[in-house]
């Protein structure tokens, strides 16, 4: 039977009504009992009333309607009503005493075995029916005195003469050169096992790739240069790759160990990106949207852009240190008989006693963090507007569409689209908790002292795969 979760309800009218009596009893750490007793007089009036309307109603050959003998009615329909009758009424006394006592509870009571339970309409009599409830705890959150390490990058020269080389790069053309001339010449080759003499070996590992010659290690790359499209030569992984690309080349050719294996490699075609100039045509192109016009105010652009995105690393860092502080710092009790129980029934198929032990846990941390979050939310009122709901999902389908920004030219299809996805309940639903999830951090980060250091992008990255590792 649906149940309420939480008890934000009107008070109830108890004029003109007959209450089903409710009893509590404490059974465990918020964990009450809730017997629910209703009378004959609370129920059969109303079993009467139905069957009557039923009489009316009932269609059954040979009888015009309207016209059945309620005898026959009751004898054909008279005990199912009446069973769900009484069960209605023991679910509305059910339900009203929790929107009265104003119960903060999980999910919804679950009912007790009752195996006294055998209604019979021509005996009429009192009925109990007995229901677990797990109660919500009151806490407080835990970040009191919290003083959080707040790790800075600072966007460097370095960091900007790359990104733009790369936007160069990225925006540039395609050429096809005759000739291997340096490190950013790209080569279409195909790998062919082979000996030591480039004699390709019968039924052996043959693979296409495509290589800058700056991937091939320093020492090795001179023996490119000068070589033209159909070349080949013969080489050993060892050798002519440093220890990163080698790894992923070998994973390519699905090999775990370069061993004394040597490859003929042909080159089937030569590329080389002819590079961008630095004028005002790809300062648009590159940052689309920004008013800039000379190489100073596109690199100061560049480096307001990777400022950006660190400064959102070194915030994403410190809402995932403070997640892990309001989990394990905050001191809360729950029922835990009464929430393993309501694990094992809520699926579709109920669970076994292993499999609900081997749950519980996580289960356990994502109520907890429910509950955390949903107390910061409701004290702080902290809210999601309509438009603000409508600009995630925006964001959402631009950078589905490959990272597109509101300044690329018409967009008006965005906001039709937008629309259709905010029909849909579960998307609608999860993109709200995205929103106010971020909100509950900007108040988790404005609630801590934060001690910051400035890093490097190395060793930030280093302490955030460390980091992982150590949850993981």
């Amino acid at each position: 039977m649906p149940l309420p979760t939480s008890s934000t309800f009107q008070p109830f009218n108890f004029l003109n009504s007959i209450m089903a009596t409710v009893t509590r009893e404490n059974i465990g750490l918020l964990n009450d009992k809730l017997v629910v007793t209703v009378t004959k007089d609370e129920y059969f009036p109303s079993f009467e009333k139905t069957l009557k309307n039923y009489s009316k109603q009932a269609n059954i050959p040979g009888f015009r309607k309207g016209m059945v003998p309620a005898g026959m009615v009751k004898k054909m329909y008279g005990q199912g009503l009446f069973t769900e009758e009484v069960i209605r009424n023991i679910e509305k006394g059910l339900n009203d005493y929790l929107v009265n006592e104003k119960l903060e509870i999980f999910a919804q009571p679950l009912p007790l075995p009752n195996g006294s339970f055998q209604p019979d309409m021509d005996t009429p009599t009192d009925y109990t029916f007995e229901f677990e409830i797990g109660l919500k705890p009151a806490f407080e959150l835990g970040l009191s005195n919290v003083k959080a390490p707040f790790y800075r990058v600072k966007a460097t020269a370095e960091m900007v003469n790359e990104e733009v080389e790369r936007l160069q790069t990225r925006l540039g053309k395609m050429t096809e050169p005759e000739t291997v001339a340096g490190d950013e010449t790209v080569l279409n080759v195909t790998f062919e096992e082979a000996d030591r003499d480039g004699n390709v070996v019968e039924g052996g590992l043959k693979k296409d790739n495509s290589l800058l010659v700056k991937y091939f290690a320093e020492g090795f790359r001179p023996k490119l240069i000068g070589l033209k499209k159909d070349a080949t030569l013969v080489l050993q992984l060892n050798e002519a790759f440093d220890e990163k690309e080698r790894t992923w080349i070998l994973s390519d050719l699905g090999l775990t160990d370069a061993g004394d294996y040597f490859f003929k490699v042909t080159i089937t075609k030569l590329g080389l990106v002819e590079k961008r100039e630095l004028n005002e045509e790809f300062f648009k192109e590159a940052l689309p949207g920004k008013d800039v016009t000379t190489e100073a105010d596109f690199r100061a652009a560049v480096e307001k852009d990777i400022q950006a995105y660190w400064d959102r690393q070194s915030s994403n860092q410190l809402q995932h240190h403070l997640y892990h502080v309001l989990l394990e710092e905050t001191k809360m009790d729950l029922p835990e008989g009464f929430l393993k129980k309501w694990l094992a029934t809520s699926g579709e198929k109920a669970k076994t006693a292993e499999e609900v032990e081997a749950e519980y846990p996580t289960f356990n941390n994502q109520l907890r963090w429910t509950l955390i979050t949903d107390k910061i939310i409701n004290e702080n009122k902290l809210e999601v507007s309509a438009e603000e709901l409508k600009d995630s999902f925006r964001q959402q389908v631009l950078n589905y569409f490959g990272g597109m920004s509101l300044a690329d030219g018409n967009l008006e299809w965005l906001d039709q689209y937008v629309e259709t996805l905010m029909k849909d309940e579960q998307q609608l639903d999860s993109t709200y908790r995205r929103v106010v999830t971020e909100k509950v951090f900007v108040w988790a980060e404005q609630q801590v002292k934060k001690d910051e250091k400035e890093v490097t992008a190395e060793a930030f990255i280093k302490m955030n795969e460390e980091h992982q590792h150590h949850h993981h």
